[in-house]
């Protein structure tokens, strides 16, 4: 096994609820996130570390075999157990074969049971006839965005009763409950300086000391051996270990055969509790429900994967949370108070409801009211000089705050204001225009504004944004992707001319198509920046300067295809190179970015909702070619309504 790949290639396993298991195919741990145990204590916020990891090792005769790896400051692997696995495979759970050095072979294997924030870890001999193996857990029960240290406040005690043995390392924490096969033995140790590569590599604190409170042993040459942990003592009880295993395999392993296809069953990972409905997570390892991602993805995660009812259940979720035209783009990790600070999450989910409308082709009251709210609150104008203007176009923006999608902020230092009319908002914003006939005047105002106002000659592209820091008539003529969403990627396209929407499309797959995505920046830019690497400073400093981004390959597929009239080439050109990437770095999965140069390396998260989506709505549309609202000819009196979506 290539042991610098399997370092660098994630696992997870995620419960439906906001938790996770998750690690790399190596055994190391390099990220603060990689967890055995990693629960949701508010669905799906609240998230804790309970049990980080653990030691294993194989005893026969006098020899003992390590089957782990961990690594220690300054850069230290013991014990050397990665270099004994023979294979691994992720489906339909994560499941690796050790080999070790007397020919026995050892299968591990590990799984989430849905619903349930608990997971079961099991080891069996596949080729040997006996042997004993021994597990040291490793626990926190820590913010899984912070990082544990030897203090005199962690309770090692133990409640052992049979096969149940129960933790209790804080107070306000869940108790860690486990049920096991094997026999426990108190031991209370300290592991200090585990080292974490990625948090390095990334400029934060990177070392953690973790607790052991014992170690748990177990007879292979008898049978299987099975460790269950959960924060849910509930789903424990009752039963034994060896029925308990054999009932999440049932389950798991009938839930994971319905899904048609893996992109399917990555999308499922997304798709969580909150409440008594349902919502979104952005990304795993560390991001929680975002608005502008939820309603961005759940177009592919739902409505194309075919889950209806989720749909619904995320949009009902969200349609209470209109506040001044608003929704918010954050619910906070914690029970603060909603971040309202996005003028496209609200665009986002009026498209949302359109699509998810043409689908069930039933009247949904709250929806449409949630859509009026927003369209109205957005005419009115609201938060951050959000306000339509005599245009017809959709102005926004002050200084100190990102509203859009381009979003990174250090300090008091915002990456790409974008302050004035933003391309793909206007974009965003004649598409919710398009949601009733009401607005039809507006709408045809926005769409004669838009091209006359966007094409930049010179460049034979759209501008980014018009009106820069709302000053009448100045233009910001930086190449990126955004004005991709004039021409594919919403239910219409708004730049009207052929001709111009072909040379849109070109401009973008010679300077800004790679295989991983759309950069975020034109090459020949002088602020672009090759790779997205450093502190925090230089990595939030090019997030949107040239850094590719899977997600925006979506909307390029679909404005290829209306450009050139060709869907199943677009989709072989440009979807199917992305999808050759699905194990590189979160494995079934696709990453948040990946460097702006050759290799294109995948950054950020390495499992993003998003980045599944899109690439599950284009893999399952048939992409309807040269669709776009049509204009008022010359003379007329009155145009042709818009298509348009009547709740």
């Amino acid at each position: 096994m290539d042991l610098e790949r399997a370092r660098r290639q994630e696992w997870l396993e995620a419960d439906g609820l906001g938790g996770f298991a998750s690690g790399t195919v190596s055994g190391i741990r390099t990220r603060r996130y990689h967890a055995l145990l990693l629960a949701a204590t508010t669905p799906p916020t609240g998230r804790v570390v309970l049990v980080n990891g653990f030691d294993a090792w194989i005893t026969t005769g006098s020899t003992s075999v390590p089957l782990t790896s961990q690594l220690y400051v300054p850069g230290v692997r013991h014990p050397d157990g990665e270099t004994r696995i023979q294979s691994f495979e992720p489906e339909p759970w994560p499941t690796w074969v050790y080999r070790l050095e007397d020919g026995s072979l050892v299968r591990q294997e590990v799984i989430a049971w849905h619903e349930k924030s608990t997971v079961a870890l099991s080891f069996a001999l596949v080729a040997g006839t006996k042997a004993e193996l021994t597990l040291r857990p490793f626990l926190s029960g820590r913010d899984y965005h912070g990082l544990h240290h030897e203090n005199p406040s962690f309770r090692f005690d133990a409640a052992v009763d049979g096969e149940r043995v129960v933790f209790r390392p804080y107070d306000g924490l869940p108790p860690i409950s486990s049920v096991g096969n094997g026999v426990y033995r108190h031991q209370p140790l300290w592991y200090r300086n585990f080292l974490y590569e990625n948090e390095r590599e990334r400029g934060l604190d990177f070392s953690e000391d973790l607790a052991s409170p014992g170690e748990l042993t177990f007879d292979l040459g008898k049978g299987e051996a099975i460790w269950i942990v959960s924060s849910d003592p509930g789903a424990l009880e009752g039963t034994s270990a060896t029925d308990l295993v054999a009932t999440i395999r049932t389950a798991e392993r009938r839930r994971r055969k319905a899904f048609p296809s893996r992109l399917h069953r990555a999308a499922d990972a997304y798709l969580v509790r909150r409440r008594g409905g349902s919502t979104i997570v952005a990304g795993y390892p560390w991001f929680t429900d975002w608005g502008r991602d939820t309603f961005i993805a759940l177009r592919g995660l739902c409505l194309a994967g075919g889950r209806l009812p989720e749909a619904e259940a995320i949009l009902l979720e969200w349609a209470d949370a209109v506040s001044e035209g608003m929704l918010p783009n954050r619910f906070a990790d914690h029970g603060e108070s909603p971040e309202y600070n996005s003028v496209d999450a609200s665009l986002w989910y009026v498209v949302a409801v359109r699509d998810f409308l043409k689908k069930v082709r039933k009247p949904r009251p709250r929806l449409t009211e949630a859509c009026h709210a927003i369209i109205e609150g957005y005419r009115r104008g609201t938060r951050y000089g959000i306000r339509a203007d005599e245009d017809g176009l959709l102005a926004c923006g002050e200084p100190g705050v990102q509203l859009t999608w381009m979003d990174a902020k250090v300090g008091d230092w915002v990456v790409t204001p974008r302050i004035g009319k933003p391309v793909e908002v206007q974009a965003l914003w004649l598409n919710a225009l398009s949601f009733s006939r009401e607005w039809k005047a507006r709408l045809d105002k926005g769409l004669s504004s838009f091209e006359r106002r966007f094409w930049y000659e010179e460049g034979g592209y759209l501008y980014d944004v018009v009106d820069v820091d709302h000053v009448p008539g100045t233009v910001d003529a930086s190449l990126r992707p955004n004005q991709v969403f004039a021409v594919g990627g919403l239910p219409d396209a708004v730049l009207q001319d052929k001709k111009k929407a072909r040379a849109v499309v070109d401009v973008i797959e010679r300077k800004l198509w790679t295989p991983l995505g759309l950069r975020s920046l034109s090459p020949d830019d002088s602020r672009y920046v090759p790779r997205y690497q450093g502190g925090v400073v230089e990595r939030d400093g090019s997030y949107h300067q040239g850094t590719v981004w899977p997600w925006l390959i979506g909307a390029f597929v679909d404005a290829w295809s209306r450009a050139n009239g060709q869907s199943g080439e677009a989709k072989a050109r440009f979807l199917d190179p992305l999808l050759q990437h699905l194990d590189d770095a979160g494995l079934g999965h696709l990453p948040e970015i990946a460097d702006a140069d050759p290799p294109h390396t995948p950054r950020g998260c390495p499992f993003q909702a998003w980045s599944v989506g899109e690439a599950l709505r284009v893999a399952q549309m048939s992409i309807r070619v040269g669709r776009r609202p049509k204009r008022p000819r010359p003379g007329a009196s009155k145009r042709p309504p818009p298509p348009t979506v009547h709740a």
